[in-house]
């Protein structure tokens, strides 16, 4: 594969999008985990991992709406 100058610049801009997005979902993991998960644990997660946590907590958080306990 060759990339110009643009398109490399074009490919760095997207992995650090790509990267920052990752961090993001990582750290929303950990706060609504509350800690039972630390940052350096979820370093260690898979893809598959992430979307299995993050269904779980939006599951979660629909039980919490429908219910009308507090979830905070």
């Amino acid at each position: 594969m060759y990339l110009d100058t643009q398109g490399i610049e074009k490919l760095v801009k997207q992995y650090e999008s790509d990267t920052k997005a990752i961090k993001d979902e990582l750290l929303r993991i950990c706060w609504f985990m509350r800690g039972s998960v630390s940052y350096s644990d979820s370093l260690m997660l898979d893809v598959e991992e992430r979307e299995i946590i993050g269904k779980i907590i939006s599951d979660n958080l629909e039980t919490t709406k429908e219910s009308g306990l507090p979830f905070f």
